[in-house]
């Protein structure tokens, strides 16, 4: 039987090794180097009468002489009957909090860039102001229902939306817990409804617009000043979300086609969304074509998008009483009210998810050609005199 060799590595050799395979240290301890050229520490020893290998790290964030005390720990785990991999796991658990888990969540998944700047601040904030006061220290994997409970008892039938956005990140914060092996079982957020009193209280809407008084406020926006009317022109036309609009670039648009695809990373669904441009809303582009080299509506900051509540301020000086998102219900009443279309083409002209997930699974079209004529329609419409008559020429004004 072979002699067994200790510390055969060197902090030089181990950021040399470029040829892919293992490499022994001693005590278990191997550097494994795969065919990208990727290293990380492994450790391979008899774990209950059983031959384990238990990853370390990357060697890149690993030294070589952590990574040999890890080693000689894990040795000494496995001689007395205990599990390496159960202790790496349990110290991985300890240390991250709820409140660290979170902030992990949000700059990965919330905050990166393209993303509504307004939701991604709303997103951190409303678990600072009511989650973190409360849990924010505790480990994620000791986080009970009754921690829950505590989280949202105070809110659930005082503040309704609030109570139920922060109810969906904390499921959202805790669901990557769990897939990321920081705890095991169900997520503490399921089921916590039992344990709270019923919300009597509709949730209020967004307050949208007749659809009729549509084709009037179209002809006010005309002799609105500045890119904030063309914008909300823009937005009525395409049935599109405020922030889809804002952030729009010029090289999401393609006038020769009249499409407009949106990126998944600024869409709610986080799916590309392609929105065929009615000859209306490719009219609208021309217009503030050479604003800016980026953005299609650009804010008052050179290269900035437009704030939400620029876009909104069209509505305010005309004393219209309806919201921007408004708008999209206002379609969708037009098209459910005044039209024959299919409800799912309305819907998808909205960006909305469509049938179970095995329809959409088997549904391979977004029904492109009909969204086009649907939205031609409702284009003719906008800017007729509201009974279906003669379309009226709007006149656009840049500042």
């Amino acid at each position: 039987m072979p002699k067994e060799v200790f510390n055969a590595l060197t902090p030089t050799g181990v950021r040399q090794k470029k040829v892919p395979g293992r490499y022994a240290d001693g005590a278990g301890l191997y550097l494994v180097v795969s065919e990208t050229g990727a290293r990380w520490w492994q450790w391979r020893g008899t774990v209950h009468g059983r031959r384990r290998e238990i990853g370390m790290g990357s060697a890149r964030l690993v030294s070589l002489a952590e990574a040999r005390e890890i080693a000689r720990s894990w040795r000494r785990i496995a001689r007395a009957g205990g599990d390496p991999a159960v202790e790496r796991d349990k110290d991985k658990r300890e240390s991250l909090t709820f409140e660290a888990a979170a902030r992990r969540v949000w700059a990965e998944q919330i905050e990166p860039p393209g993303r509504n700047e307004k939701y991604t601040k709303q997103w951190l904030s409303s678990l600072e102001a009511h989650a973190f006061p409360l849990i924010g220290s505790r480990p994620v994997h000791a986080v009970t229902q009754a921690d829950i409970l505590r989280v949202l008892a105070p809110i659930w039938t005082e503040k309704l939306q609030t109570a139920r956005l922060v109810r969906q990140r904390m499921r959202t914060v805790l669901n990557w817990a769990r897939t990321a092996g920081h705890f095991e079982g169900m997520n503490p957020v399921e089921g916590v409804e039992d344990g709270l009193p019923k919300q009597r209280h509709r949730v209020r809407h967004l307050k949208a617009l007749p659809y009729q008084e549509l084709p009037d406020l179209m002809r006010c926006l005309a002799s609105v000043e500045g890119v904030a009317g063309l914008a909300l022109q823009f937005l009525i036309l395409t049935a599109a979300r405020s922030g889809e609009v804002r952030a729009m670039t010029w090289g999401e648009v393609d006038l020769d086609s009249a499409v407009w695809t949106v990126p998944g990373e600024r869409m709610k669904a986080g799916l590309p969304h392609r929105v065929p441009l009615s000859d209306a809303a490719v009219a609208v582009v021309n217009t503030v074509q050479g604003l800016d080299s980026q953005l299609v509506f650009p804010g008052q900051k050179r290269g900035q998008p437009m704030h939400d509540m620029t876009i909104a301020a069209p509505l305010k000086r005309l004393n219209v009483p309806a919201t921007v998102h408004g708008m999209r219900s206002s379609f969708r009443d037009w098209a459910a009210e005044s039209t024959n279309i299919p409800r799912e083409i309305a819907e998808l002209c909205l960006a909305h998810e469509v049938g179970s997930a095995v329809e959409r699974a088997y549904r391979r079209s977004d029904l492109f050609k009909k969204r086009r004529d649907l939205m031609q329609s409702w284009a003719r419409f906008c800017l007729s005199d509201g009974e279906g008559g003669k379309v009226v020429e709007l006149t656009r004004r840049m500042r």
